[in-house]
C-alpha cells in the first residue's frame, strides 16, 4: 500500500518546500508533482530580498540579483532605484526544480502524478480492520489510477486549486486577479534594465524582469478591470519600447545582433543601459519600432495565470486549516493584494505548517500564519484601492514616485517596499516621517 503520513498535492515553491522540512524531520511525505516536464509556472519569478535573508540557501539556485530597477508612474515619471537590499530574478523552471530536488534529497517521494478534487476522499477509521486503510485520513487517488493513503492532506496546487475548492470552498472571481505577459529574448548586451511601471487608467503595473537567458514581460491587474484586448495592446507598446530604449542614449555605440542563434537581429542593444528613460505608454511610430515588433512576434512566448486578491473581509473567515488537511501559498490565498508578489508567503506558509505538524499541534498552523502575516496581507487588501487611487488631484502612484524623485528618505521606503522589507502595515507612518526629514 502507498502508506504516507503527509500527502502534498503541488510541487511548487510551497509545496517542495514543506515536503523538504517535513522530510528533515522524519516524516514520511509524498509530493505530487502534475506539472508536465518542462512546463514554466506563469510567474514573474521576482524573490524578495526580504525571503532571501530569510532563507540563504535560496541564492545557490541559478537567477539574476537585482540591486537597481526603473520605475514608471501612469503618466510616464520616471525614477532610478538603487536597492539597499538586492532581491533575485529566477526563471520558475529552474527555481521550482531546485527546490524539488531539495526535497527529494531531504527523503521526500516526489511523484510525477496529477491529482484532480474528485481523486481526493476523507476516509474514517474502520473498526473491524477489513478495509485497505484502516486509519482515518485521505486516500487520493491520481489520474493514472494510482491510489495513495496518509492521515494528512496538504493542497499547495496553485490559486486555481481543486484541493483549496474542495476543502475551504471556491473564490468569488472578484477576489482573483490576472497576470499575463511573454518570455521574450534578452537585448544582445544581456544587460537589461528592471523596470516597474504603473498602468496608465488601470490598476495594477506592467513588468521586465531579465533572468539568466530572457526577459519575463508582464501586466498584473484585477479580475474586474481585466480587458485583454486593450491590456494586450499596452503590453506590447511596453515591450517595443523597452527595447527602443537601448537605441536612444546618446554618445553609445550600437551591438550588432548575434546571428547564430542569439537574439533577433533587430533588437540592437547598448553596451551598458540606456541612459534615456522609456518612452513608456506611447505608441510609437518608426521603423525600428515597427521592426523590433514584428520580430517580438516571431520569438516572444505567451502565458498567463490566475493570483489571488483576497479581499479584507475573507481573511477573517477563509481558513487555511482543519481537520487533518492544510492550505499553503496561493492555494491558500497568500499573496499581496497589491503586488501579486506570493513566494514569500508560499514558503513561510510551508514553514509555518511544517513547524507546527512537528510539534504535534498540526492544527496550530492556522494561527501561526495569522500571526505572523495574516495582518499584513489584510493590510495590503484593505490599501489596494487607495494604492491604486487618485492622491491630491493625480494617481497615488504618480504622487509616490513624483516624491520620491526629489526626496532621499521617501525613495528609500520605496525601496524597501519593492525589495518586500518595508510591509503596509506602518507604511503611511514610516512615509510620513520620512518627508518630515531634510531632502
Amino acid at each position: 500500500m502507498n502508506r504516507f503520513d503527509v500527502l502534498i498535492v503541488g510541487a511548487g515553491p510551497a509545496g517542495s518546500f514543506a515536503a523538504e522540512a517535513l522530510a528533515r524531520g522524519g516524516v514520511n511525505v509524498a509530493l505530487f508533482d502534475g506539472r508536465p516536464p518542462g512546463e514554466p509556472k506563469a510567474c514573474g519569478g521576482g524573490v524578495t530580498s526580504k525571503a532571501l535573508k530569510a532563507w540563504p540557501h535560496l541564492l545557490d539556485a541559478v537567477g539574476r540579483t537585482i540591486d537597481e530597477l526603473d520605475m514608471y508612474s501612469p503618466s510616464g515619471k520616471h525614477l532610478h532605484l538603487k536597492l539597499d537590499e538586492p532581491f533575485a530574478v529566477y526563471s520558475r523552471i529552474a527555481f521550482d526544480t531546485f527546490l524539488r530536488e531539495r526535497a527529494r534529497k531531504a527523503g521526500a517521494t516526489v511523484l510525477a502524478e496529477k491529482v484532480s478534487g474528485r481523486g481526493c476522499k476523507r476516509t474514517e477509521a474502520d473498526a473491524d480492520g477489513t478495509s485497505a486503510y484502516p486509519d482515518a485520513g485521505w486516500t487520493l487517488t491520481t489520474q493514472n489510477g494510482a491510489e495513495f493513503f496518509a492521515s494528512w492532506l496538504v493542497g499547495a496546487d496553485g490559486a486555481n486549486s481543486p484541493i483549496a475548492k474542495k476543502l475551504a470552498g471556491p473564490l468569488p472571481p472578484a477576489e482573483m486577479e490576472v497576470a499575463f505577459g511573454y518570455r521574450a529574448p534578452l537585448p544582445d548586451s544581456h544587460e537589461a534594465a528592471t523596470v516597474v511601471a504603473f498602468l496608465p487608467s488601470w490598476v495594477g503595473y506592467a513588468w521586465a524582469f531579465p533572468r539568466i537567458d530572457h526577459v519575463s514581460f508582464g501586466i498584473a491587474t484585477t479580475q474586474d478591470a481585466f480587458d485583454h484586448e486593450s491590456l494586450d495592446k499596452l503590453l506590447w507598446d511596453f515591450m517595443v519600447s523597452y527595447y527602443e530604449s537601448y537605441g536612444t542614449a546618446r554618445g553609445s555605440e550600437r551591438v550588432a545582433g548575434n546571428d547564430a542563434g542569439g537574439p533577433p537581429a533587430g533588437m540592437r542593444a547598448l553596451q551598458r543601459r540606456a541612459l534615456e528613460p522609456m518612452q513608456i505608454w506611447k505608441a510609437q511610430q518608426s521603423v525600428e519600432g515597427d521592426q523590433i515588433r514584428n520580430e517580438l512576434k516571431k520569438s516572444a512566448e505567451a502565458y498567463a495565470a490566475r493570483i489571488p486578491g483576497l479581499a479584507p473581509r475573507t481573511w477573517d473567515t477563509r481558513r487555511a486549516c482543519g481537520n487533518a488537511w492544510a492550505l499553503l501559498g496561493d492555494a491558500a490565498g497568500f499573496a499581496d493584494p497589491v503586488t501579486g508578489e506570493g513566494i514569500y508567503y508560499a514558503l513561510r506558509s510551508a514553514e509555518l505548517f511544517a513547524n507546527a505538524y512537528l510539534a504535534g499541534t498540526p492544527l496550530d498552523y492556522e494561527q501561526r500564519w495569522r500571526g505572523d502575516f495574516g495582518r499584513e496581507l489584510q493590510r495590503a487588501s484593505q490599501m489596494r484601492r487607495r494604492f491604486y487611487g487618485n492622491f491630491w488631484g493625480a494617481p497615488f502612484t504618480d504622487r509616490m514616485i513624483e516624491f520620491a524623485r526629489g526626496h532621499r528618505g521617501i525613495r528609500k521606503v520605496l525601496g524597501q517596499l519593492v525589495a518586500g522589507d518595508q510591509g503596509y502595515t506602518d507604511l503611511k507612518r514610516k512615509l510620513a516621517r520620512s518627508a518630515l526629514k531634510p531632502l
